[in-house]
């Protein structure tokens, strides 16, 4: 079991900020970041919310601002104090103590701000993050990741390192730059065990990004260390929509995901192909929406599509779900691909067994395959077990790959190429095809 741990931030409902907001001298004041206005009554800086706004909210009750990274309702805590620090480690030695493996760490670079709480400086290059909205504005130098960070993180892994067996944490970090994002795995491997790379999932799904995100992942790794792969998540559009990759290349992506060397996440419904959910802005449940019309995040997580019946068996057919269930979820559900020998989810799972069988796919190294024609990528697996070569097809029309070599096709994204041998060290993959081919 692995636990959704929250340390940037505390519900304005929970026990502790109403502590914190009763009193500028209740013990618990300093547990989150409060501070006194400007002079002519403003925020103490410029930072704004990652969803909208000023990241400073006024209690006129106390007099002084605190900062919410997020929403208002959800206040900073204050990770400089240590009694702060000592309670959240408490928190996660409550689940450790139970039997929890370990940690997914939400928003893993935030809680260590500028001690100073200097303003950030604009971004000259704004349009580049248009997806972020207000929050592309600044360059967020001084509101998270202070260098301080590490130390944190440091201490945790002690921590996890100190409770018997195979204890694991795993951070959401969206560092683009590839040095920055790898320093979280520390100098000596010591900090977080596994960061999460938003790298793939951030790209545009063409041949040269795709090679330039793997192979720029695997080129910063630390010796020995373990990458991971994503290619969606609640955050950011579903994968086979048509303004990420599309149905036509959702076999192709998870045959890339479930191939390279690393721990592989699938987001829900990604295994039988789910698309955005149409949510307008008035009817949107996610608060970033309502803020800011465009940025909502309801489409990529509407309900899981289980069945043909009413509300894709997800709940019951006279209930009302929280979000809209997707048009074509009579057809495209587990209940329907499950006996289907040419759904994605056969693929999925087959790829699944195929890592579990075959060890060089499980742990084997990475090897760049180098370039390749114009819209298709090749990397190969290698290990003292042997070796496999993966080439993919982006695009909708016909490529040959040459210099893959021999060998029969251990699994592919068309089924009927299963099994056979390539005669030639040239491979024709059709249109949105991505084939393993073994030796």
């Amino acid at each position: 079991m692995v636990v959704d741990y929250v340390p940037n931030h505390t519900s304005d409902r929970h026990p502790w900020f109403i502590e914190s907001r009763s009193s500028q001298h209740n013990p618990k004041r300093a547990w989150y970041v409060w501070r006194d206005a400007k002079p002519e009554g403003s925020p103490p800086n410029n930072w704004v919310s990652m969803f909208a706004g000023p990241a400073w909210e006024w209690d006129a009750a106390t007099q002084q601002y605190y900062l919410h990274t997020f929403l208002k309702e959800q206040p900073d805590l204050d990770w400089r104090n240590p009694e702060t620090r000592a309670a959240m480690f408490d928190v996660a030695r409550f689940w450790l103590d139970r039997g929890a493996d370990g940690f997914r760490i939400d928003v893993a670079p935030m809680m260590m701000k500028d001690p100073e709480l200097r303003d950030n400086p604009p971004n000259p290059s704004p349009d580049e993050l248009h997806r972020l909205g207000a929050w592309a504005k600044q360059l967020h130098l001084n509101d998270h990741a202070h260098p301080d960070i590490h130390e944190l993180y440091r201490d945790f892994r002690r921590m996890l390192d100190a409770y018997p067996g195979d204890r694991v944490s795993i951070g959401e970090l969206h560092h683009p730059d590839y040095d920055t994002w790898a320093r979280y795995y520390g100098e000596r491997q010591d900090e977080i065990h596994v960061p999460f790379n938003f790298h793939l999932t951030y790209s545009p799904w063409t041949a040269d990004a795709v090679r330039a995100a793997v192979e720029g992942v695997q080129g910063v790794l630390p010796p020995g260390a373990w990458a991971s792969w994503v290619l969606g998540n609640h955050d950011q559009p579903r994968f086979a929509s048509p303004g990420r990759a599309g149905r036509g290349q959702a076999k192709a992506g998870m045959l890339l995901l479930l191939t390279l060397r690393g721990t592989p996440t699938i987001y829900y419904g990604d295994e039988i192909g789910m698309v955005d959910v149409p949510v307008a802005t008035r009817d949107a449940r996610d608060p970033l929406e309502r803020r800011e019309a465009g940025r909502g995040r309801d489409p990529q997580r509407s309900p899981m599509q289980w069945d043909s019946s009413p509300n894709a068996g997800f709940t019951s057919a006279d209930a009302e779900p929280w979000l809209p269930v997707a048009i074509d979820a009579d057809v495209v559900n587990v209940a329907g691909q499950a006996e289907d020998p040419d759904s994605i989810l056969t693929l999925t799972r087959r790829l699944i067994e195929l890592r579990r069988e075959h060890a060089v796919l499980r742990a084997g190294d990475f090897e760049p395959f180098g370039q390749t024609p114009d819209g298709t990528v090749a990397f190969r697996r290698a290990s003292v077990d042997g070796q496999v070569t993966v080439a993919l097809n982006l695009t909708g029309e016909g490529r040959s790959v040459p210099g893959v070599g021999t060998g029969s096709v251990l699994i592919g994204t068309h089924r009927d190429r299963v099994g056979g041998r390539e005669a030639g060290s040239t491979v024709e993959l059709r249109p949105n095809e991505a084939v393993v081919i073994e030796g």
